[in-house]
């Protein structure tokens, strides 16, 4: 029988795509423009609207109703370089650059006080969206000589009520309920080179449900100093949906295989449960004056939660020719997070700082969702005015190149889903919030 791994060679790239839609790389690393212009280090403030995605707990620091928007467009800027090397020197096979796009996503969320000590709040916001689009005639040379999409759209919006406790002026407790909708589309070639057929474009287009919690606490011993620390719960997403390969059938018409004269349609439809990990962070604010307030966060995200992927599909004879299974095997990542904010009336300004690593190892590299190492800078301005607050926020991130040998890809087994090249991106991240305290 035909080996299944050489049937659909991109096929594993579908795998990768709901893991890291918030993992390094194709997240919202940030929600808030405030939040986001100090870095991210907003665990141990989590004194605005956005307290709901940092720390819970801060939303019992609200006294008066509370509303707040949050927009953001994520604009990505990638390049990939792919060349073999021959005895006459290296070949170039690929050399694209992303094709510009925005991916626009945010936050809106409302608090009420329920009593003096307890407070009420419900939002809705996207923890992750994102994705790559690339020109399928720069990829030609992998896909026999024809054009097919490329291209991957991620997004998740999460429904979260949630409650907070004022036990004292320096303890406060918070919680909330995470219901989070996720979909994905993916855009790739099916393969498959080796065979020396081409069974078209492969088209993946799933969505479903999970359910999780965060937890949050909040002390603050003086006016000075306040901590803070986030437990956010894992949450498995049951999806469904269908994938579609356009020319599979093509592998009926084959004399002398199994599957010679089969009825192979070219949809089937795809069950698949994916766990998102849990995120643990620890913050703390710091104010040495009233104007100046200094923040500082380390977050962790149990990342090696993303270890096989399992997919099952209810036609049998695709169960029959594709893996169910796809070893992913990434690490667990920290990341750490420093900004600041001046004060100056009713106007301040903020700048930050995180470092950002990857989880994923080189060998499930790929161009429709790429990882990197990043640098992040962030910086932004506020003003406020009678319960109105404005802000506006703009976040830089430089990814470390990135390059996967070919060798590897040739000698590897490990590798096999991998694709070899030369990998660069860089993000930037406008975004603005409205709040108003009433």
């Amino acid at each position: 029988m035909i080996e299944k791994r050489k049937i659909l060679v991109f096929m594993g790239l579908s795998f990768l795509l709901w893991s890291i839609c918030s993992a390094n790389g194709l997240n919202l690393n940030s929600l808030g423009s405030r939040a986001l212009a100090m870095g991210g280090a907003f665990v141990g403030l989590a004194d605005d609207f956005s307290a709901l995605h940092w720390n819970p707990a801060g939303i019992a620091q609200f006294d008066s109703f509370y509303f707040g928007f949050y927009g953001v467009d994520i604009i990505p800027s990638g390049e990939y370089k792919m060349d073999i090397p021959t005895i006459i020197g290296p070949i170039t096979l690929v050399d694209a650059q992303t094709q510009r796009m925005n991916y626009l996503a945010g936050m809106g969320a409302f608090y009420f006080p329920l009593s003096n000590n307890l407070v009420a709040g419900v939002g809705i916001y996207v923890p992750s969206g994102l994705g790559s689009k690339w020109d399928g005639e720069d990829f030609k040379l992998l896909s026999m000589n024809k054009t097919y999409e490329w291209e991957s759209r991620i997004g998740m919006v999460t429904i979260a009520p949630a409650l907070a406790l004022k036990l004292s002026e320096k303890l406060l407790l918070g919680a909330s309920l995470n219901i989070n909708y996720a979909q994905f589309k993916v855009k790739t070639h099916a393969g498959s080179e080796d065979l020396g057929i081409d069974i078209g474009q492969y088209e993946e287009s799933l969505s479903g449900w999970g359910y999780g919690a965060t937890l949050g606490i909040l002390l603050k011993p003086n006016d000075m100093l306040s901590l803070g620390g986030t437990l956010r719960t894992s949450s498995t997403i049951s999806f469904s949906g269908d994938i579609s390969i356009s020319k599979i059938n093509i592998l009926s018409m084959i004399p002398g295989t199994p599957l010679y004269g089969a009825n192979i349609p070219t949809t089937s439809s795809v069950e698949r449960e994916v766990t998102w990990p849990m995120w643990l962070a620890g913050g703390i604010a710091l104010k040495p004056f009233k104007e100046l307030t200094i923040t500082a966060d380390a977050q962790w995200t149990q990342w090696s939660k993303i270890d096989v992927f399992k997919t099952e599909y209810e036609d049998p004879i695709w169960n029959l020719l594709i893996d169910k299974e796809r070893p992913m095997h990434w690490d667990d990542v920290l990341q750490i997070r420093v900004g600041a904010e001046y004060r100056i009336n009713n106007f301040a300004v903020r700048g930050g700082y995180y470092w950002d690593p990857s989880p994923a190892p080189d060998k499930t590299m790929n161009v429709l969702l790429p990882n990197y190492d990043f640098n992040v800078f962030t910086a932004g301005i506020g003003y406020n005015l009678d319960g109105l607050q404005i802000d506006i926020g703009f976040e830089y991130l430089k990814g470390k190149d990135r390059d996967i040998q070919f060798e590897k890809k040739l000698t590897d087994p490990e590798y096999e889903t991998a694709m070899p090249g030369i990998y660069k991106m860089v993000m930037i991240v406008p975004n603005i919030s409205i709040g108003y305290r009433f």
